[in-house]
């Protein structure tokens, strides 16, 4: 996959970020030593840092532009380049609170992942993790039915593989990791002004696994074929706005 891009990504900064909040607010915890696992361009980093102003915030991401974007937002913080799903040994032991916003879902081997994050951990620090869950949602399904699509498939030959389990699956992990631990899932009512600005959206995160394999002619096109069927299943309210329907899972796990 090609580099990801950090303009792109926070075209849509303030409902990227919201998710962070929340997940931070249920820290329950003084920490010292906090580490965000694919920090991406910063903005989660930034809101445990000011969640927790004296704490030491890290920040881990595997692309040079988010961390790039990263260290020049964010002078008071911490950035080093690492693959989330690499080995992360160095670090065991190491932070208060293991933190990742909107990352783990394009890391394979969350049996595996989970309990090597969870390693990081000091005696009492917390594991705080945000997936999104948006399977079911509209945008989603049209994805990946045009991209199975007589006329796409032979362009796609290595599918998007989704590494996401359920909420039973997580359960399971998170129970055998700890026994104080809570999972909690929100659906996110975005407020778009337009089909565009859902599109938009995509292109960093949804759309960029199919767009990075295609020309310049055949991104516009298969993008062209995407934002028709969304234009159908996205009304406008009243005032012009779309519902954006994003749904996202949360857990948080403390190591006795």
């Amino acid at each position: 996959m090609a580099d990801w891009n950090d303009n792109l990504y926070l075209k849509f900064k303030a409902q990227r970020t919201q998710p962070a909040v929340d997940l931070a607010a249920r820290i329950d915890i003084n920490p010292s030593e906090i580490i965000d696992i694919g920090c991406g361009p910063g903005n989660s980093t930034r809101v445990v840092k000011n969640r927790f102003p004296s704490a030491r915030a890290v920040g881990l991401d595997s692309s040079e532009n988010m961390l790039e974007a990263a260290r020049r937002d964010n002078p008071d913080c911490e950035f080093i380049k690492r693959d989330a799903g690499g080995d992360l040994s160095e670090f065991s032991g190491k932070f208060d609170v293991v933190f990742s916003n909107a990352c783990i879902q394009w890391v394979p081997n969350h049996s595996e992942l989970l309990p090597k994050m969870f390693s990081l951990l000091k005696s009492g620090g917390v594991l705080a993790v945000q997936i999104p869950v948006n399977f079911d949602e509209p945008i989603h399904q049209i994805i990946g039915r045009i991209s199975t699509s007589e006329k796409w498939r032979e362009k796609f030959t290595n599918p998007r593989i989704f590494f996401t389990l359920t909420e039973g699956e997580y359960f399971d992990i998170l129970s055998d990791l700890s026994s104080d631990f809570e999972i909690w899932k929100t659906v996110y009512c975005h407020r778009m002004p337009s089909i565009d600005s859902i599109i938009e959206w995509y292109k960093s995160t949804g759309l960029k696994p199919y767009l990075d394999v295609l020309s310049d002619k055949e991104k516009e096109d298969f993008t062209s074929d995407v934002k028709r069927e969304v234009e159908k299943a996205y009304p406008a309210q009243k005032n012009g706005e779309i519902i954006f329907r994003f749904p996202r899972l949360f857990f948080i796990a403390k190591r006795s």
